[in-house]
């Protein structure tokens, strides 16, 4: 079939031409907003799962439907750099502007921009963020400016809150990776929502990240888990999945054999990324209006060759060997959470303290996460099966007690 008319998105955050299977968080991310704006209490979401589950696009999905409804909508992808009180001067300053222009400025949102004028000045005291028609707004003394940040940010939040509502409105942050932020940072991030949950103004956060964040968001404020929904979202059910390649093909005459759905379900077990690197890679492969399993079955082999040499490979070539290594004995043990000890066994440890940084490296670049005390799983849906391609497992020679060398690490 015609690449031109090939419906399907395999890109990083790229909207489906159908989004399946995430009725329910929708719903509640729509009553989230209708509650706000009737100015009612809710808990906000923060949606979790691993890589190429469709975070970032229900993220997105989320900020059309604010949009629709008139919210003013600021995004930020934080990484492993990001300091949350620069990001919020930029984020809040977009928060008010589209809020409203300043020439239309009324008093609670001249006094926002005053109050956020004080923050802008605390992160950064040279004065670069312009705030105003010619950036005549003067800081609010005493307000925002005590330089700890969950203070001045629960100010900012609350500022910004009561402009909105003065021109009934709301305001709503959207932010992707949260899991990279210090606990210091998500500590004050928490608590400015929850003042803004308590004072019922339209303001809020709507997050995404690794499946840790629900413990990372509790061991920073142990309310939060009556503030925020965490909805974890993985695989699609195979009827959503089937829906998902079908669909987009039946709205352009295209149909898919029930076995192709059948063995494009079986190698991609749902996870939606790898079900539009597949549904691309059989349009191509298709014809005559029509994709088969036979279309499928070669489609597999430029779609597994794909993954390696970009979605998997750009994950393994920041690691070390014995990060590499660690990984592999992870994967020989299968794809479910693994002990730190078993993990040691198989590389040939004694010992999984040893190893314990190499896992905390791991970890810390975002290709692990810890689903429990001593356990560990890779972020990334199939990495285990990867792993196995990519290279041959190889144990440690154990060395005698006395002259045993520490791993790199």
């Amino acid at each position: 079939m015609e690449h031109r008319d090939n419906p399907y998105t395999p890109g990083a955050g790229t909207t489906p031409p159908a989004l399946t299977g995430r009725a329910a968080e929708l719903g509640r991310f729509e009553t989230l907003l209708e509650r706000l704006e009737r100015g009612r209490p809710e808990q906000s979401q923060i949606v979790t799962g691993l890589r190429g589950v469709g975070k970032t696009v229900l993220l997105n999905s989320f900020q059309r439907t604010a949009e629709d409804r008139r919210w003013a909508t600021v995004e930020a992808e934080i990484d492993s750099r990001t300091a949350l009180a620069p990001l919020m001067t930029r984020l809040g300053r977009q928060a008010l502007y589209r809020i409203d222009g300043p020439k239309r400025w009324g008093d609670r949102a001249r006094r926002a921009a005053s109050v956020l004028r004080s923050f802008t000045l605390t992160v950064d005291p040279s004065g670069s963020v312009t705030i105003g028609a010619n950036n005549e707004i003067e800081p609010a003394s005493g307000h925002a400016d005590s330089g700890v940040l969950a203070d001045d940010l629960t100010e900012l939040f609350l500022a910004l809150g009561e402009a909105a509502r003065e021109r009934e409105i709301g305001v709503i942050f959207l932010l992707d990776e949260v899991q990279f932020l210090s606990r210091e940072d998500l500590e004050a991030l928490i608590l400015a929502v929850h003042k803004c949950s308590q004072r019922a103004v339209p303001v809020t956060l709507v997050a995404a990240g690794l499946p840790q964040i629900p413990r990372l968001a509790g061991e920073a404020k142990s309310y939060a888990e009556r503030l925020f929904n965490f909805p974890e979202i993985g695989r699609l059910r195979e009827e959503d999945a089937h829906a998902a390649l079908s669909d987009p093909a039946d709205q352009l005459g295209v149909t898919w054999e029930r076995d192709a759905l059948a063995l494009a379900f079986e190698y991609t077990e749902g996870y939606p990324y790898f079900l539009q690197e597949v549904g691309s890679a059989a349009w191509e492969t298709g014809v005559d209006n029509r994709i088969t399993p036979e279309d499928v079955r070669v489609a597999l082999q430029d779609v597994e060759a794909k993954l390696d040499q970009s979605f998997f490979r750009v994950r393994v070539e920041r690691c070390t060997e014995l990060e590499l290594a660690y990984m592999r004995a992870m994967a020989e043990l299968g794809p479910e959470p693994k002990r730190s000890g078993d993990v040691a066994v198989t590389l040939g440890y004694e010992r999984s303290e040893q190893l314990g940084p190499t896992r905390a490296g791991l970890i810390n670049k975002g290709l692990l996460y810890t689903p429990g005390h001593g356990l560990a799983a890779f972020t990334v849906p199939q990495f285990d099966k990867f792993m196995r391609r990519y290279m041959p497992l190889e144990r440690r020679t154990p060395t005698k007690r006395g002259n045993r060398k520490e791993p790199r690490g």
